[in-house]
């Protein structure tokens, strides 16, 4: 995968992270809080990937590690809403992976 084509995926697999949570706590009774947590953190990684912010991918990277346990935790502990954390383990694991693309790339490429 391209670099150019690695920076618009993982911006759309944020983008549609982002939706989620927004869905997810739209009735949530702390929605402004909700939000900042969950919703901000995607969006703002996405603009910083499309924009070329050095450390954003890294750090969807980091945040994803999150984002994936909170999945697994809610999918656990909240069977009413376990479509939604399934979903979040789905996004997060594309997350770590296009965001590890690169070093995994050099890492294992023939020198």
């Amino acid at each position: 995968m391209s670099p150019r084509a690695q920076k618009w995926t993982l911006a759309t697999v944020l983008l549609a992270l982002a939706a989620l949570f927004a869905v997810w706590f739209a009735h949530d009774r702390h929605w402004l809080a909700s939000q900042l947590v969950f919703t901000a953190p995607p969006l703002l990684l996405a603009l910083g990937v499309v924009t070329g912010r050095g450390k954003a991918m890294f750090w969807a990277g980091v945040l994803a590690l999150f984002w994936f346990s909170h999945g697994v935790m809610s999918a656990w502990s909240h069977p009413e809403t376990a479509h939604f954390a399934w979903l979040e383990l789905l996004l997060a694991l594309a997350v770590i992976g296009v965001s590890s693309a690169p070093g995994l790339r050099r890492r294992f490429s023939k020198r």
